[in-house]
């Protein structure tokens, strides 16, 4: 193989690493948006956590199903966040295979594929835990009909 045609061996395998780095920087992004959402459902807790002991009858039921809610949100989030990470973590697996089955000349393209998909299978799961966090952070936060003045028209 001449120096060129390794030149152009080593552009297309670029080229193919291309894809999974997206997925790598939008698994980013998500990451960042959990992140962000989890600091602030840990701080609420701490709030609920101090307003627990200085509350009593339906006020302390209410801080009680809200830690709940809270506890519920942190594990969701938690669980996401691992399963994105692992499916980053295999995303860079898969470059490492491409340029290493280049370098190489090793059949490495099936482990490759297979880690692939794996990562993606991670990246869905995660996705729907951050769906369910949220229908519970949605669901904590209905606002009474009450407060909408619905027989009022603005």
């Amino acid at each position: 193989m001449t120096g060129m045609e390794a030149d152009g061996m080593i552009a297309q395998t670029i080229q193919l690493a291309l894809a999974p780095v997206f997925v790598l920087v939008a698994i980013g992004n998500i990451l960042n948006i959990l992140s962000a959402r989890l600091g602030r459902v840990v701080d609420r807790s701490r709030i609920l956590q101090d307003r627990h002991t200085s509350t009593t009858g339906a006020e302390h039921d209410a801080v009680v199903r809200e830690i709940r809610n809270a506890d519920r949100r942190i594990a969701l989030i938690n669980a996401a966040i691992l399963l994105l990470v692992s499916s980053a973590l295999l995303i860079g697996i898969v470059v490492t295979l491409l340029f290493l089955e280049e370098l190489l000349a090793l059949p490495l393209q099936a482990l490759a594929v297979f880690a692939f998909i794996l990562a993606i299978g991670l990246l869905m799961l995660a996705l729907l835990l951050f769906m369910q966090e949220t229908r519970h952070a949605t669901a904590a936060l209905r606002i009474p009909r009450t407060y909408l003045e619905l027989d009022r028209d603005l």
